[in-house]
């Protein structure tokens, strides 16, 4: 799973924990709580591919993506990038390879600069030069995200959401980076809008080798951009693998259910399965035993409430974590599009 020559990043059983407040009794005993928000990860990016994480909100792939950038730091475990441990870097060469692109540009950018002065603020900041050299690749990046010399000047306030958007993706690879986090970044989009920034980051992919670490609650979009899909619940790994291989053939029955819930573009279909998922995300405080998945899921066991079952490979590069992964061999979903999009060749580039 893990090539340190081949992968621009890999994580090792990687884990944030977010302590809760003491009780406001000074002389309390109470043991400290903690929110285990991610809890052992360990992914891989292989360099010019894209691994997307997905799973729904409270899962913790927004908090493990922003413990890879270093906006946050990890309880345990270790971050390589390009086989670095990136606790021994300076911050300032981690972003030289390493840029995130947050979900809402509107708050991600600087309402009172232009342009021009927020994608080159990076590149001052992280690689200097003449005031030259730095306009000359602000005015390329802007070109590479198909944004005019003429929009450079503006404020984000005169630009289209879409246009915002594509601000933020300029700011980001003006420092030529080698790996891209997407943080959910069509998902304040409208969707014809959403179909062109995914075909724009694709096209930036092909021309700078870039490698992205894809967030996403969408399995379409992720169906779309990536070559490799992980799926995460309440901190955990449950499966990871080949994005073609996961959507033809998903093995954990969270994965079945995600991709049963995602809608259909067509009124007179149903989904094919009726997997329904009963109850709450457990609580990131005090887990479930065994299993986190065992209380919503439809082939829990005796042995799932006791022993939390590790990631196994059931056929090449696809791992799961079930103990009744034999069950759901056979299960095959209706692959989904992205909305305004043709049915790609999974991972195609």
């Amino acid at each position: 799973m893990v090539n340190e020559t081949r992968d621009v990043l890999v994580t090792r059983d990687l884990k944030k924990y977010f302590p809760l407040r003491r009780s406001l009794n000074p002389f309390s005993k109470a043991e400290r709580r903690v929110v285990k928000a991610v809890d052992g990860v360990s992914i891989s990016i292989p360099r010019g591919k894209t691994v997307a994480i997905v799973g729904e909100s409270g899962c913790g792939k927004t908090t493990l993506a922003r413990t890879v950038a270093q906006l946050i730091a990890p309880t345990s475990g270790e971050i390589l990038l390009d086989g670095r441990d990136m606790s021994t870097m300076k911050r300032k060469d981690v972003y030289k390879d390493v840029q995130i692109v947050f979900q809402d540009p509107d708050s991600s950018l600087d309402p009172r600069k232009t342009i021009a002065d927020t994608v080159g603020e990076p590149v001052r900041g992280l690689h200097g030069g003449t005031n030259r050299a730095i306009d000359e690749r602000v005015m390329r990046s802007l070109a590479a995200v198909g944004l005019s010399e003429e929009q450079a000047y503006r404020i984000p306030k005169q630009l289209s959401g879409g246009q915002r958007q594509r601000v933020a993706i300029a700011r980001a690879i003006a420092p030529s980076p080698k790996l891209l986090i997407l943080d959910e970044p069509t998902s304040a989009l409208d969707a014809s809008v959403q179909a062109q920034i995914l075909r724009l980051l694709i096209e930036l992919q092909n021309e700078f080798g870039l490698s992205y670490m894809l967030i996403t609650h969408n399995i379409a979009v992720a169906q779309y951009l990536s070559d490799v899909v992980a799926v995460m619940y309440a901190g955990h790994l449950v499966e990871y693998g080949p994005t073609k291989t996961i959507m033809a053939r998903p093995r954990h029955p969270y994965t079945i259910t995600l991709m049963t819930a995602a809608p259909i573009a067509n009124p007179w279909k149903r989904n094919l399965l009726n997997i329904e998922i009963k109850g709450e995300v457990p609580s990131a405080i005090n887990p479930p035993t065994g299993c986190r998945f065992n209380p919503r899921c439809p082939y829990v066991g005796d042995v799932c409430t006791k022993v939390d079952p590790p990631l196994e490979e059931v056929s090449p590069g696809h791992l799961v974590a079930c103990h009744f992964k034999a069950q759901t061999a056979d299960v095959v979903v209706e692959r989904r599009t992205t909305s305004g999009l043709a049915a790609p060749e999974v991972g195609a580039t």
